[in-house]
């Protein structure tokens, strides 16, 4: 497949990874985007961003990213924390005393990072509206009892997580956490991602499209079902429908916990500069804030029964069978569509692969370009 941009002679085997996606996956559009030791070393993108128009994907293209946005917030956390101005381990109370209510009175914030806090879903059911307003998702969260006794069991955490930690965020800012993440880290490090895509960004993104053959979710009584869509208000799947993930309704409100939407290269970015600093800047995170990002928090089976493999710290995904990456100092978030972003500040490397046509979660496309990244760095 012909494709656009470039990548170091070293990393040539990215290159040709993502040249077999397009052959293997049928691929719509995508791009993949990887920082080492601070400086780009692959930009490459292809196929098109609107599969009804043909319009093609181009350098700045930005695509929904969905739990991709857990990155963007849980670094913001991360930065508090290191500011000195939030402790991830003390009750979320401290921050937000009309949180400690029926049951939630412990909950710490490493405990919503880590998916432990017994709140993967809520039980009132909120409009559209309601939840684009913010607040009566928070009055929400408050008369919430836990599912379990937090910290003793982990389930994901979905749109809650970033409810809860986004309201932490905003109680300590004053900022809502996707106009905290502009002003603290996109804004000043020029990264094209955002929590809330700005209206003059709509007509250059690209649209997303389903691939035949994904699963179905299950009943909406499901808890898993009521995770994703927030009992129903949100469309999944069902792209291009009112509340959909093409509707600019939708991509255009703060859903902190999946409502991101990014180009490879803000993705890629956000972690390069978490890990080693980009383009002269100092990086993000410290060698601590990153050990602590990296202690493994929740493993194994979760409360639905099911254990995919999947490892996290503090608001991360670590490198476990699920999701392969570099090594323990590797921290990433995926998303519904297979987009995939990490950094490691081991290998001084950030990495983000973004794609329009939605396979399915974990999917091989990111795997194999992490695969090929592993070559380049280590020779095998």
């Amino acid at each position: 497949m012909e494709h656009d941009g470039w990548a170091d002679e070293r990393f040539g085997a990215v290159a040709d990874a993502f040249a077999r996606n397009f052959a293997d996956y049928d691929e719509l559009g995508a791009a993949v985007t990887v920082f080492a030791g601070g400086r780009k070393v692959v930009e490459l993108w292809g196929g098109v961003a609107d599969g009804r128009t043909g319009r093609p994907w181009t350098r700045d293209t930005v695509v929904p990213v969905f739990s991709c946005a857990k990155g963007l917030v849980s670094v913001c956390a991360h930065l508090l924390a290191q500011e000195g101005r939030l402790d991830l381990d003390a009750p979320v109370s401290r921050y937000w005393p009309e949180f400690a209510r029926h049951g939630k009175e412990a909950v710490t914030c490493r405990m919503v990072l880590g998916h432990r806090a017994g709140l993967p879903a809520l039980d009132r059911v909120l409009g559209f509206e309601e939840i684009a307003a913010w607040a009566p998702v928070v009055h929400a969260i408050e008369e919430q009892e836990p599912l379990w006794k937090p910290g003793t069991a982990y389930e994901y955490h979905g749109h809650v997580f970033g409810f809860l930690i986004g309201e932490v965020i905003r109680r300590v800012t004053g900022l809502t956490p996707g106009a905290y993440f502009r002003r603290a880290v996109g804004e000043p490090l020029g990264l094209r991602a955002w929590i809330g895509l700005p209206a003059e960004e709509m007509d250059g993104r690209a649209r997303l499209t389903e691939a035949e053959g994904r699963p179905p979710m299950p009943g909406p009584e499901h808890l898993l079902t009521r995770i994703v869509t927030m009992n129903g208000a949100l469309v999944f799947p069902g792209l291009d429908e009112p509340r959909g993930w093409n509707d600019p309704a939708l991509l255009g409100m703060e859903l902190p916990g999946a409502g991101a939407t990014a180009s490879a290269s803000g993705l890629a970015g956000l972690y390069a500069a978490a890990a080693t600093g980009v383009e002269g800047h100092e990086r993000l995170l410290t060698p601590d804030s990153v050990t602590d990002a990296v202690r493994e928090v929740s493993s194994g089976k979760g409360w639905l029964g099911f254990d995919a493999g999947a490892r996290w710290g503090s608001g991360f995904l670590l490198d476990s069978a699920f999701r392969p990456m570099l090594g323990e100092r590797s921290f990433g978030n995926d998303g519904a569509g297979g987009q995939f972003a990490f950094g490691d500040d081991a290998f001084g490397v950030g990495f983000a692969y973004v794609a329009n046509r939605m396979i399915g979660h974990g999917d091989a496309r990111a795997g194999r370009l992490i695969a090929a990244l592993r070559t380049c760095l280590t020779g095998g």
